[in-house]
């Protein structure tokens, strides 16, 4: 009984740490996310809920917003990248943890009204 309660405990042992190196490269994977992808999404969404429905409302007029899709088309993504979460969050936006390569659309995609 006793044997058998060890050998248990065991296989359970190699199935938690199996499990645990999957999830590793799982979350390796999703962090492993384009530059440009990752400029983009955050242009679009800030674009898709920045931009207020009132008469005073800048939203794709933002200067900061614009500064930093211009420096993720000159290819300083971390700037761009660094620029668009400071603003999102000055904006009171919880800032969207970075999508898959696939689920990024360009910014010229319908889903944007652009």
């Amino acid at each position: 009984m006793v044997r058998a309660l060890v050998v248990l405990i065991r296989w359970v042992g190699v199935i938690a740490v199996v499990l645990a190196a999957n999830m590793a490269s799982l979350a390796l994977a999703q962090t492993t996310v384009d530059p440009e992808a990752r400029c983009a999404q955050l242009v679009a969404f800030y674009d898709r809920y920045g931009v207020g429905r009132s008469t005073n409302s800048v939203g794709r007029r933002n200067h900061t917003r614009i500064a930093a899709e211009l420096d993720c088309q000159r290819g300083d993504y971390q700037k761009g990248i660094a620029i668009m979460e400071d603003l999102l969050r000055r904006k009171a936006f919880t800032v969207p943890p970075p999508a898959l390569p696939e689920t990024v659309p360009p910014l010229e995609a319908p889903e944007y009204g652009v």
